[in-house]
């Protein structure tokens, strides 16, 4: 859940923000997460667990007392009793307009930062795949070319439909991961050429077997492909260790390989670019 929303809704009967500004050693989260808290409820996260109830409780006590501010330095381990030992400082603080305006700034920076994921295809396993990227930190796009197939979907999801999804393959932001996964072996095979050729995708996956594999291999390499552009795919989706062909198991599977992909070594906050950004659209 954004966190924005949640602030515009409770700003006038009162919201504390609370803020993780920094993390030492092991921490359940990185500095920069944040929740917000109210006197019946709260939404975000700053890591759960014992770190998480105090801090709840703080703020709850601090809209009681009409407190507009706090500063926290607490060792996990000593003053918690969590095993993850390390250290971190909160801000709490009463919400307020400017506040708002930060958060919300921060959240469309962190938005426009997410790397963009193109699903090619909407059936069982697309579907099932569509509705387990929705709550996860990216830029999805499902495109079918059949009618009806992407209705009920999240609403995080970007659906389009499309005669000829080729068409999206070169349309795509550079650094886009593509998920191939349509209703014919035929499409399948021309959508990852065409992603293939681009040259610049984070991630290439078709859904099917080895042996759909070895065919497609084959095809592409008399049709002039390059072996070096094969090691980039990844068929089957969601690797071969896990005998289960249920969509559901293949979507998680999947979701496990992308976000290895995608989110390696970057920050799960959204990063410094996107939290630099945020802040000067925040006093602009």
């Amino acid at each position: 859940m954004t966190l924005s929303p949640f602030l515009a809704r409770h700003l006038r009967d009162g919201a504390i923000l609370v803020t993780l500004t920094r993390a030492q050693g092991s921490t359940p989260r990185e500095a920069g997460a944040a929740m917000a808290v109210t006197a019946t409820e709260a939404a975000g996260t700053i890591g759960g667990g014992q770190l998480e109830f105090h801090c709840i409780d703080i703020a709850q006590l601090m809209l009681r007392e009409s407190t507009l501010e706090r500063e926290l330095d607490i060792p996990l381990g000593p003053q918690m009793g969590q095993c993850c030992g390390g250290r971190v400082q909160i801000s709490l603080r009463r919400a307020t307009a400017a506040d708002l305006a930060m958060v919300a700034a921060r959240e469309k920076a962190e938005a426009s930062a997410r790397p963009a994921i193109v699903m090619l295809g909407a059936g069982h396993t697309g579907r099932a795949l569509a509705r387990t990227l929705a709550p996860l930190p990216f830029a999805t796009i499902l495109i079918d070319d059949r009618d009806g197939v992407m209705d009920g979907l999240p609403a995080e999801i970007t659906c389009i439909r499309m005669a000829d999804p080729v068409t999206a393959v070169d349309a795509a932001r550079a650094g886009s991961a593509f998920v191939i996964l349509t209703h014919s072996h035929a499409l399948d095979y021309r959508l990852a050429e065409a992603v293939l050729a681009r040259g610049d995708a984070a991630y290439v996956g078709m859904i099917g077997s080895a042996t759909k594999r070895a065919r497609f291999e084959s095809g592409f390499l008399r049709a002039g492909g390059r072996r070096d552009a094969l090691a980039r795919l990844i068929c089957p989706i969601g690797g071969s260790d896990v005998d289960d062909k249920r969509p559901e198991v293949i979507a998680a599977l999947t979701v496990a390989e992308l976000v290895r992909s995608l989110l390696s070594g970057s920050k799960a906050s959204g990063g410094a670019e996107a939290e630099e950004r945020a802040g000067h659209e925040a006093t602009a």
